[in-house]
């Protein structure tokens, strides 16, 4: 079923973390097993933030854990060696558990041969890099996640962000939504649906050089998106054009530096409640996750059939 949610702020900075966290916990009930939130903040002064990890959330205190602690240290080890060989300089390293990183660097350079590099150490995935984008995902619901990655002290302007009910693929956070718009710096999609031709548009991508982290159908639209912008596209000609494109039942945001983008496939099977002010834009797959941010009485809509919008900061 899945829950997915975005809200943009028009001219301030807020908590976006808490306010985000807010909005997936009232859709805990579409999807308990994952959480992920996009949030784009302050930045770093102009420098990269680097979120990776080395490896899946395995139960604390297990002795799979602890045989698997060496080897994380190992891979951590391996990308920072790479990362320097890169040209590129680490400002700040930061462990948020023993399989998850945050780094700020210094690079300006091709983020496509960065990101090979990085992802060719064993079982390393980077789940984002932007110079605003902080991507977290993991297993648990909107509170454990946001606690254990202390995400209510991350001021921004906007974010998405999705609660899982693993149907397609695995319950992990190689799964796990959200999805970097790689090798974008700043793209992030979450989704709700099914794509009926993931497999021929995955191979058609991949045979352009794109990569694929997963077998979830929906990494294939943040993929798909990259693609488009890699080729000249606006972001939201790349959006139109999904709709003709990508056939199944779906309705997913994108969120870059400084937008906000919905879209609705022709069929219009997947909830959206959108509710629009001068200041505020608010999404949710129900009212409920809006009313967490506005507890008054408020208008809001379904958005059209076929429908592709995008508010900017």
């Amino acid at each position: 079923m899945c829950g997915i949610a975005g809200l943009i702020h028009r001219g301030k900075t807020v908590d976006i973390g808490s306010e985000m966290q807010g909005m997936l916990q009232a859709l805990k009930h579409r999807g308990p097993d994952s959480t992920g939130y996009a949030l784009y903040g302050e930045g770093s002064k102009g420098d990269y933030i680097l979120r990776f990890k080395v490896g899946e959330n395995v139960k604390e205190g297990s002795t799979a854990a602890n045989e698997e602690k060496a080897v994380y240290d190992e891979r951590r080890k391996q990308v920072d060696k790479f990362i320097r060989d890169l040209g590129a300089d680490i400002l700040q390293d930061q462990q948020l558990t023993p399989y998850s990183f945050r780094y700020v660097i210094k690079y300006d350079k091709d983020l496509m041969e960065f990101s090979k590099k990085i992802e060719s150490v064993e079982m390393t995935e980077i789940l984002s890099l932007g110079k605003t984008l902080e991507l977290v995902k993991d297993i648990g619901d909107a509170s454990v996640v946001s606690k254990q990655y202390g995400l209510d002290k991350i001021k921004g302007t906007h974010a998405i962000g999705h609660s899982r009910m693993a149907t397609e693929s695995g319950v992990d956070i190689r799964s796990a939504h959200p999805f970097w718009g790689y090798p974008f710096s700043d793209v992030a999609v979450v989704h709700n649906g099914q794509l009926t031709n993931y497999w021929n548009n995955r191979r058609a991508l991949e045979n352009k050089g794109m990569r694929f982290m997963s077998e979830c159908d929906s990494e294939l639209i943040a993929v798909y998106l990259a693609q488009k912008m890699r080729s000249g596209a606006s972001l939201e000609n790349g959006m139109q054009d999904s709709l003709k494109e990508l056939d199944g039942v779906f309705t997913y945001l994108v969120a870059t530096k400084d937008s906000l983008g919905m879209a609705k496939d022709t069929m219009a099977a997947k909830p959206m409640v959108l509710y629009e002010s001068d200041d505020l834009v608010a999404l949710g797959s129900e009212e409920i996750a809006i009313r967490s941010l506005l507890p008054q009485e408020i208008d809001t809509y379904d958005p059209y059939d076929g429908e592709v919008k995008v508010w900017q900061i």
